[in-house]
């Protein structure tokens, strides 16, 4: 894709397609309703974030629309020079948690599923991704 059509600066490249993901999540990816390539200019250290969207009720009684209730997932640029070793270790490590997490909460009870819930992967070192 150019980069152009994919809005990002030369220098900058996404770690992760949507086939990495995909392979990765397998019959879960259904129950993700939204997949984000951002084009942020500085995301800072995170390259992965995931969220859950609760069926909570947020402004004053109203229900969000039940197609948003589901796993929202964010892909954040990196160096365009970094995104080879930071696409491993995140198809090494940070990928396997995240179906972990996602199969932990699809498996979660009530109380769990009815609050959003947020979780990010961040480059500490070089090319190495630690969960939150």
């Amino acid at each position: 894709m150019s980069a152009r059509n994919r809005r990002l600066p030369r220098h900058r490249a996404w770690p992760l397609t949507t086939t990495d993901i995909d392979e990765c999540l397998g019959p879960h990816m259904s129950r993700v309703t939204d997949l984000r390539f951002l084009t942020g200019h500085d995301s800072g250290t995170i390259v992965l974030g995931a969220a859950w969207v609760a069926p909570n009720r947020r402004d004053y009684g109203r229900s969000i629309h039940p197609d948003t209730v589901g796993f929202r997932i964010d892909v954040h640029p990196v160096e365009a020079t970094d995104r080879a070793a930071t696409r491993a270790v995140l198809r090494a490590q940070a990928l396997p948690q995240l179906h972990a997490w996602i199969t932990q909460a699809i498996a979660a009870d009530e109380t769990w599923q009815w609050v959003d819930h947020q979780r990010s992967w961040r480059l500490t070192a070089r090319a190495t991704p630690t969960g939150r």
